[in-house]
């Protein structure tokens, strides 16, 4: 923890509003996650240690976990994160299986969990090498598992979480 009255930094800040924490009991008008905590002096200190039940699951930054160069998933839905990205107005509204890494978990955020997941596939400059997916499964940072859901594009979930594509209701093998 921090001392009253320290400067802190926040990483990765996402504003949420009216935001329901079922294990605290109680609606917040507003609240900020971040991915990590910092101080002047250097300090890091993780979010689920600092925010306890209010955030369950915050994990490492997605660029420390190695990313393994997963084979694509198997059947006619089968894509990289590439190919999502690049054939995201064609896939809209349709199914997709991806193989990939989870690079980051964030449970229970607006009544769904959230995963980065990486395939080795696409570029980090253009960031079509992570895909934003909601599902109500769990998944540990590490773990490599296909996805199984439907493509959305243009996605804005509000308090500044906007993304190009997202698979959405994904079944996690």
């Amino acid at each position: 923890s921090f001392a009253k009255g320290a400067k802190v930094q926040l990483h990765d800040p996402m504003l949420m509003t009216n935001f329901e924490s079922k294990a605290m009991g109680r609606t917040f008008d507003e609240i900020v996650f971040a991915s990590a905590v910092s101080t002047e002096s250097g300090g890091i200190a993780n979010p689920a240690q600092q925010m306890g039940a209010v955030h369950k699951g915050a994990a490492a930054s997605a660029a420390s976990v190695p990313v393994v160069k997963a084979p694509k998933a198997s059947g006619p839905n089968a894509r990289t994160v590439a190919e999502v990205y690049a054939q995201r107005s064609k896939l809209k509204d349709k199914p997709v299986a991806v193989q990939g890494t989870v690079v980051k978990f964030s449970a229970d955020i607006m009544d769904r969990n959230w995963i980065h997941l990486r395939d080795g596939s696409g570029s980090a400059a253009d960031k079509s090498n992570d895909l934003m997916v909601t599902t109500k499964q769990v998944a540990k940072v590490g773990d490599v598992v296909t996805v199984s859901g439907v493509v959305k594009t243009d996605v804005n979930y509000g308090s500044g979480y906007a993304y190009p594509v997202v698979i959405e209701g994904a079944k996690l093998n």
